[in-house]
């Protein structure tokens, strides 16, 4: 049994706020949360968007399902409790990120909606923008781009979300974007609307930020 030493622990606030960065950054920060099967698109989107946000003068930076696999989650099997620690980890990260006034970019799978709930709740009102990127089995298993659905079939991969292992689609996400129905610019665009809006427009600065 580990040892648990909370309560010896203390949190140690720095002198540069969250506000005091989005001041310098000229734009609020966040988590962009997107979920969805694999091959639904939402690494290409990812980059997509951080590419568009990047042209905008905005700080952002992206957490890839997989590439955190190759570091700091690379202890953690694919099953349901590897799969929510998994999540846990990514939601303490982008939580950081965002307290470092950074445009926090996820793209993971994320199939448990407890899961992705319990990030929601580590945030504050409006900091999570949880975004189905919404594809049919069918249409991940045509594009398969890394060859996984196949693999899946032959049993050569166990716990595979939407084939052998559940995916819980989100209930109250702040975007949908149907990625089997419309190009990756049209996906896009309503993003960045969405965010100018909510994030760089100089009215969220004005009104969220006064002394």
């Amino acid at each position: 049994m580990k040892e648990r030493n909370e309560r010896h622990i203390k949190w140690h606030t720095s002198g540069i706020t969250r506000e005091d960065r989005e001041r310098m950054n000229g734009h609020r920060s966040c988590i962009l949360w997107l979920t969805g099967l694999s091959g639904s698109g939402k690494s290409t989107l990812a980059a997509a968007i951080e590419n568009e946000l990047h042209k905008q003068h905005c700080r952002t930076y992206i957490l890839d399902g997989d590439n955190l696999r190759h570091g700091i989650n690379r202890d953690l099997g694919f099953g349901p409790e590897d799969r929510s620690e998994n999540i846990r980890r990514i939601g303490e990260i982008a939580k950081l990120l965002a307290d470092a006034g950074m445009i926090t970019i996820v793209a993971a799978i994320s199939p448990y909606r407890q899961d992705r709930d319990k990030v929601r709740a580590l945030c504050k009102p409006g900091d999570f923008i949880e975004v189905y990127v919404q594809c049919t089995v069918e249409e991940c298993e045509r594009r398969d781009p890394k060859g996984l659905y196949k693999k899946a079939r032959s049993g050569e991969i166990m716990h595979f979300t939407g084939l052998s292992a559940p995916y819980e689609p989100p209930l109250r996400a702040e975007l949908v974007l149907k990625t089997d129905e419309r190009s990756v610019a049209d996906s896009v665009i309503e993003v960045m609307a969405y965010i100018r809006s909510r994030l760089l427009a100089p009215s969220s600065l004005e009104t969220e930020m006064e002394p």
